[in-house]
């Protein structure tokens, strides 16, 4: 069962469950401002498809054939360096669309793809997605709109990794969870602390210690996959400066 957003890429300010192949695309980032006979005629192009746990949906290299809407579950994308590490770009949910770089390109796909749980995908042949924009110009600009939204998040992210120690960088994705899921007190993480090592640059231990550090200082409680802010102000600070108080 999907609960997702009704605005893109993460607002979240109302949940829906979704059913249908037709609800999820309405709903979806790429496609919610459009007709409902726009709808219908995207939904007669797509294609259902699931994955298991873990199994790779395309590796970076293959063929742009057409690119993807999560349904249910959630996937990672990410890249792998020459010495074999695994530098996660982006975990996608429900609604949240991926791949469509090869819809523009043509190309190969620059990145891996892999379903972290079990997950429900639509799928969209790059052709008959091309044919149908060429239709309906008002696809494009969606599509343009998410895209430039997705360049926008590249960019934080990479100025954080550059210009931000470990610290300030776990302390911003912290309180950018807060924001994203309207909750300014309890985040729920839902990826694994392996996996948030990995979005941040850093190393599984390297984050334990940092999110014990928080702890100790009253800026944080961790409660499993809980996390209580008790300390927006602290939090805040350390994620602008990168520097604990004590230091």
């Amino acid at each position: 069962m999907c609960f997702f957003a009704t605005m893109p890429l993460g607002i979240y300010q109302q949940r829906f469950i979704m059913n249908s192949v037709q609800e999820i695309i309405s709903k979806s980032a790429l496609f919610h401002d459009l007709p409902e006979d726009y709808i219908k005629e995207i939904t007669t192009i797509s294609v259902e498809k699931t994955y298991t746990k873990d199994e790779n949906i395309f590796l970076e290299g293959d063929d742009g054939n057409g690119f993807y809407l999560v349904a249910d579950g959630r996937v990672k994308v990410y890249k792998v360096s020459p010495d074999g590490k695994e530098k996660i770009l982006h975990f996608l949910e429900c609604g949240e669309p991926f791949g469509e770089v090869a819809v523009f390109s043509g190309k190969t796909f620059p990145a891996n793809a892999t379903a972290i749980t079990k997950v429900r995908l639509i799928f969209f042949p790059r052709q008959s997605f091309v044919n149908l924009i060429s239709r309906n110009p008002s696809l494009s600009l969606n599509m343009m709109a998410v895209l430039s939204k997705r360049l926008k998040q590249f960019a934080v992210q990479i100025e954080g990794l550059a210009l931000k120690d470990v610290p300030g960088r776990l302390a911003g994705y912290l309180l950018y969870l807060s924001l994203e899921q309207k909750n300014n007190q309890k985040i729920n993480l839902i990826i694994t602390k392996g996996q948030l090592a990995s979005l941040l640059g850093t190393i599984p231990e390297t984050l334990s210690r940092i999110l014990n550090k928080m702890s100790n200082q009253g800026l944080i409680e961790v409660n499993g996959r809980f996390i209580d802010i008790l300390n927006p102000s602290a939090l805040k600070h350390l994620a602008s400066t990168g520097k604990f108080s004590d230091e």
